[in-house]
């Protein structure tokens, strides 16, 4: 569940208060969050901080077979905002890509198994793609709506997604004009599984949205900021799409959490599996040695100026690092101390 990161200026204040946690979409909203959460809700830096953290395996499936990703472009997407998204899913598995790679940072996700001992895939793919770019369920989606728009894309009269529910991903991607429930307020992206009373399946699904019109200082950071924080300058984002350079770093965050997590009944910390603190959300924000908080952690400039942390096929990336729960701290293939 990838959560509104947390800004420099609320630094000072969150070491005065007990900041609450904001939860993402669950089905059941009005349960409480479970109390080991509290510890997650300030600058999610754990690097050394063992001691905070429980990541523990509840004997549910990790997807150990070869993963395969079905994008749903919901709205109007750009020629060239696909690219971007598609070279990094193909990257994913692009063990020759220059080091640091995101084939690299793939590889502590690897590290996660199931009960049997088996790891989860190197291979992730690029599967069959669906275009609903007339908005079939309108401009406003809501958490349920979202998984009528799986089932439209699935049971399509022509075209339709391929069902797989033990190894497919499919990852609605909604463009910068389309809201959806708690978008910007709470969350940039979320996963879960979609009802069989409304798709008719049980499959692993993730929501993303472009947030270049609504809220590029949130979803987007650190490639835009907030109005409110005049005095910090963005950074060049790596292919010059700021909304969808922001997507970036979301769709690995919650790839990440489906793979070890697709049913929320197998790797989280916490008590409570309605609001599980999974492998990302441990480190949001985190993107090179010294991360935490508002600040991003060591990272690289291209020629021209743009930032990233890990190296795609051809293009380049900004990619926030996920928990390693063999060493217990984030860890990241740019890292320079590890």
């Amino acid at each position: 569940m990838h959560r509104v990161p947390v800004l420099l200026s609320l630094i000072a204040v969150a070491a005065l208060l007990t900041v609450t946690p904001v939860i993402g979409y669950r089905p059941w909203p009005h349960l409480k969050t479970n109390s080991s959460d509290l510890l997650f809700g300030g600058s999610k830096k754990f690097e050394g901080s063992s001691e905070f953290v429980h990541m523990r395996y509840h004997m549910g499936p990790v997807l150990t077979a070869n993963i395969t990703i079905h994008p749903i472009w919901y709205g109007r997407w750009q020629k060239s905002q696909k690219k971007i998204i598609r070279e990094f899913i193909n990257s994913i598995s692009a063990v020759n890509a220059k080091h640091p790679s995101i084939a690299g940072w793939w590889k502590t996700v690897q590290l996660y198994t199931d009960q049997t001992g088996a790891n989860i895939s190197r291979t992730v793919l690029l599967g069959e793609e669906k275009n609903d770019r007339f908005y079939s369920h309108g401009k406003s989606l809501t958490r349920l709506s979202i998984q009528s728009v799986i089932k439209s894309a699935v049971t399509a009269s022509t075209k339709p997604l391929p069902i797989n529910p033990k190894s497919g991903l499919y990852l609605l991607l909604t463009s910068d004009d389309v809201s959806v429930q708690d978008f910007c307020g709470q969350v940039c992206g979320f996963h879960y599984f979609t009802f069989p009373s409304i798709v008719g399946y049980t499959l692993p699904y993730a929501w993303v949205g472009n947030s270049a019109k609504f809220c590029p200082g949130i979803c987007a950071y650190p490639f835009a900021v907030p109005d409110y924080m005049p005095g910090l300058k963005p950074l060049k984002a790596p292919n010059g799409d700021v909304g969808v350079d922001g997507m970036i770093s979301v769709i690995g965050h919650e790839v990440a959490e489906l793979a070890t997590n697709p049913l929320v009944n197998a790797w989280y910390a916490g008590q409570d599996p309605v609001a599980p603190v999974e492998i990302a959300d441990l480190c949001e924000g985190i993107y090179g040695t010294g991360g935490g908080g508002s600040y991003t952690g060591q990272l690289s400039n291209d020629k021209v100026g743009a930032t990233y942390n890990l190296n795609g096929i051809k293009r380049r990336y900004l990619v926030q690092w996920v928990w390693n729960h063999i060493l217990s701290y984030c860890t990241g293939p740019n890292a320079i101390d590890q």
